[in-house]
C-alpha cells in the first residue's frame, strides 16, 4: 500500500480509502436501507482492507439509515485498529426528506449521532455531503469551524460540490478566519473526467482529492454488456439513476475497446479503471466500494499498474 499526506491537513492516508456505503443499504436511499452488505459480510471487508493496508473508511451518516457508521463503529471497537474514519452530513439518518441540509443548528446535532454510532469522541474526517443552496455557506463553515476549535473533528472537506462553490467556500474562509475544506470529494473516473471542475482549484489551493466511483457504478468492470439485463443485485438494479444515461451503444463501443485494453496488459477492466485514476498525479486518494474481498482485490491490483500520462491519454480518448 501507498501512504500521502492528505492535502494541507497533516493527516497521512492510505491511497485507497474503503467505502462503506453499501453497509446496510445502499448509499443513502431510504428505500434501499437494510439491504446492501450484512454486518457479517461488513466485518469480512473491513477484515480484508485492514489486513491490505487500507487506513481510511470512509462511511456517511445516512449510509444504510445509520447502520454503515454504527457497524464501523463496533468494527473498530472489536479490533481495536486505529483506522481513521471519515464521515458526511447532509441527507437524513432516517430517511425523512424534510430532515437535511447544512444548517448550523443541524450540523451540531448530527456530529453528536455521528461520534456516537462511531464510538468516537473525536472525528478525524468530517464532510459536506452535499452543498445546501437553502444554508449560506459562512453559516456552514462557522458551523464547521466551532467542530474543529471544540477538537471534536479534525479536518473538514467537501464532497458533491463545483468549481464555483468550492472557490466560495475558500474564500469565505479565508476572510473570515475560519477553517477551510482541505480536500474534496468528487465522482471521477473514465466515464466523469471532469470532476465537476474542482481539479484545477485543488491543485492550485493545495487541496486533497479523494474521489469517488472510479468504476462508474460498475460499468468499468466489464458486467454490463451491450443487448444483456443489468446482472441481479448489480447498482443498475439497485439504484440505476446516476448511470442511466450511460446505456447507449457509444458506451458500450468504449467499454468493448476498453476491455480489449485491459486483456492486452493482462489485467481485469476494474484493475485498470482504478490505475487510470490513481495515475492522475492530483489525485491523494480513491474511494472504493466493493461488495466483498475479491473485488477489493482487483482495486489493490490498480496500485501496481502505473499508466504513463500518454497511456492515460490513450485510454482517456477511447471515451472521448
Amino acid at each position: 500500500m501507498d501512504y500521502r499526506e492528505l492535502g494541507r491537513t497533516g493527516l497521512e492516508v492510505s491511497r485507497i480509502g474503503l467505502g462503506c456505503g453499501n453497509f446496510g443499504g445502499v448509499g443513502s436511499a431510504p428505500g434501499l436501507f437494510g439491504q446492501g452488505e450484512t454486518e457479517e459480510e461488513a466485518f469480512a471487508l473491513m477484515d480484508a482492507a485492514w489486513a491490505a493496508g487500507i487506513t481510511f473508511f470512509d462511511t456517511a451518516a445516512s449510509y444504510g439509515g445509520g447502520r454503515s457508521e454504527r457497524w464501523v463503529g463496533r468494527w473498530r471497537a472489536d479490533r481495536g485498529e486505529p483506522v481513521l474514519l471519515s464521515s458526511k452530513v447532509f441527507w437524513s439518518v432516517s430517511g425523512d426528506p424534510e430532515d437535511r441540509g447544512l444548517s448550523r443548528d443541524r450540523i451540531l446535532r448530527e456530529v453528536e449521532g455521528t461520534l456516537e454510532r462511531l464510538g468516537v469522541e473525536r472525528l478525524d474526517l468530517y464532510l459536506t455531503h452535499e452543498p445546501d443552496s437553502e444554508t449560506p455557506i459562512e453559516e456552514t463553515l462557522r458551523a464547521l469551524d466551532e467542530l474543529v476549535r471544540a477538537g471534536k473533528v479534525r479536518a473538514i472537506g467537501a464532497s458533491n460540490l463545483d468549481r464555483v462553490q468550492l472557490e466560495e467556500a475558500l474564500e469565505t474562509s479565508e476572510r473570515l478566519g475560519l477553517a477551510r475544506f482541505g480536500w474534496v470529494q468528487n465522482e471521477f473516473s473514465l466515464l466523469q473526467r471532469e470532476a465537476n471542475g474542482v481539479l484545477p482549484v485543488c491543485e492550485r489551493e493545495g487541496l486533497g482529492f479523494t474521489p469517488f466511483s472510479p468504476l462508474a457504478g460498475g460499468w468499468l468492470t466489464g458486467k454490463y454488456r451491450r443487448g444483456e439485463g443489468y446482472p441481479e443485485g448489480s447498482r443498475m438494479t439497485l439504484r440505476p439513476g446516476p448511470y442511466e444515461a450511460l446505456a447507449s451503444d457509444e458506451t458500450f463501443d468504449a467499454l468493448e475497446a476498453f476491455e480489449a485494453a485491459a486483456a492486452r496488459r493482462g489485467v481485469e477492466p476494474a484493475t485498470l479503471a482504478i490505475a487510470w485514476v490513481l495515475s492522475d498525479p492530483r489525485v491523494t486518494a480513491l474511494v472504493v466500494g466493493p461488495r466483498n474481498p475479491r473485488q477489493l482485490d482487483s482495486a489493490l491490483a490498480g496500485l501496481a499498474l502505473r499508466l504513463s500520462p500518454a497511456e492515460r491519454d490513450e485510454l482517456a480518448e477511447l471515451f472521448a
